[in-house]
């Protein structure tokens, strides 16, 4: 026994300190996911041309899109499994430090093809942060305070993107000035150097490595071992619906958005001037972000929201009532509305509110199904393998898109119903209501 309980409790100020690196190491991730909605049409009429064809910009934004998750996902694996075997914070810190400097080297980058590559690279250390900022805190703080600390966790990034749409509204994003959005995107390698040295390690973590003697344990071998297989399929499964969801259905109200206001101020009568168009681009530039930060507003909130209704309702009643309304919501919005109606970004707030709660859940339910010896590399499987299936919808959805002339809000009415498979998923998993997490 003292072989295990040697390593001390953390304090009450260690234990913030650990609440405030995970957030802010998940938020500025969130900043990341935003960065490339709100540069990616400025950028690809600098590098491919002013009169690149609208066809052309939304191909891109799908492969962005897509090395977004893909690299999301195989970062979720990889740190996840580093937190593991080398611990939470230290792979947390790395998770941060990949993001921030290959957004910062996309500065120099001369073609599409470059900034793909280079927004692959940054992916992987968002998808590490989110498995690792998860562990984190469901170690570090007592069973009652879960509930509130995944509803606070789950908002972090949605803060961060409130803050991308804020830059956006406050600074020029254009062909010719987009590249300074990656220069504060890489800011963030100063939280990541803060981690190394300030942060400490999980107290769980460390009396597990001791007991388990885990520099031998494989955790991705013992989890496709009975009983943990079953988890975790079920762990990626309840993973998928909501990422998919946000990444081939809600996610696509942004550049729908776009289209809407540039095709609202090419229509305004005006002279042929560069004055005249750049007004023009900043109406369609500031409708963009007007619509990044009221969703994401919203989502801020619904992520709080999400810890507590499980812990009120029920995991998979919660579950269930946020697939339900999620795709009501979904419905509404592509089915029954238009960018330039003035409730637009009202309906973009609760999009965001609703369909976001899951992410509030999520760090509650599946650090549950682990163990802590595991729990890492669980928790980064389940939430990021949705991510791959995700990048082949959007990839398909792309395809559709050009097939339906650029109707975003048809594709949203087609891709709203992942939200209907959850509400079966859900229906399986298992019951973990229980304020502890197990060893």
């Amino acid at each position: 026994m003292a072989e295990t309980d040697d390593v001390p409790e953390l304090s009450g100020g260690q234990r913030r300190t650990v609440l405030a690196a995970a957030f802010v190491g998940w938020m500025f991730a969130g900043f990341e996911i935003a960065l490339f909605v709100l540069i990616h049409r400025a950028a690809m009429q600098d590098l491919l041309g002013a009169t690149t064809e609208e066809r052309d910009i939304t191909l891109w934004f799908a492969r962005y899109q897509a090395a977004f998750l893909f690299g999301a996902a195989a970062g979720g694996w990889l740190f996840g499994w580093l937190g593991d075997r080398r611990g939470r914070t230290w792979s947390l810190a790395m998770s941060v430090l990949c993001y921030s400097t290959f957004t910062g080297a996309s500065y120099v980058a001369e073609t599409p093809e470059q900034l793909l590559v280079l927004r692959f690279l940054a992916c992987l250390g968002v998808g590490g942060a989110w498995p690792n900022t998860m562990a984190l805190v469901a170690e570090a703080w007592p069973g009652a305070s879960r509930p509130l600390l995944a509803g606070v966790l789950g908002t972090a990034a949605n803060v961060g993107q409130v803050l991308m749409g804020g830059l956006g509204l406050m600074s020029a994003v254009a062909p010719g000035s987009w590249r300074w959005v990656l220069l504060a995107g890489a800011a963030p390698a100063l939280i990541g150097a803060w981690c190394l040295t300030s942060v400490p390690e999980s107290v769980r973590w460390l009396r597990a490595r001791r007991a388990a003697r885990s520099d031998s344990a494989d955790p991705l071998k013992e989890l496709l071992q009975p009983p943990l297989r079953g988890r975790l399929i079920m762990g990626v499964l309840l993973g998928a619906v909501p990422v998919i969801g946000t990444a081939a259905n809600a996610q696509w109200i942004v550049p729908w958005s776009d289209q809407a206001a540039g095709k609202a101020a090419a229509a305004l009568p005006g002279d042929a001037t560069a004055g005249s168009a750049a007004a023009r681009g900043r109406t369609a530039q500031k409708s963009k972000a007007w619509t990044i930060v009221s969703r994401s507003s919203g989502a801020v909130l619904g992520s709080l929201l999400g810890g507590l209704l499980a812990a009120l309702l029920g995991r998979r009643t919660t579950y269930f009532l946020i697939s339900l309304l999620s795709l009501a919501a979904s419905t509404i919005v592509f089915g029954r509305m238009h960018p330039l109606d003035p409730g637009f970004y009202a309906a973009s707030f609760a999009f965001g509110l609703i369909g976001v709660i899951y992410f509030g859940w999520l760090p509650l339910y599946l650090p549950e199904l682990f163990p802590t010896r595991v729990r890492a590399t669980g928790a980064g499987i389940s939430f990021n393998s949705g991510r791959v299936v995700a990048a082949i919808v959007v990839l398909g959805t792309s395809s559709l898109l050009q097939a339906f002339g650029g109707d975003y809000a048809r594709i949203g009415l087609w891709t709203g119903m992942i939200y209907a498979l959850g509400m079966i998923i859900v229906l399986f998993a298992p019951r973990t209501d229980s304020a502890s997490l197990g060893d």
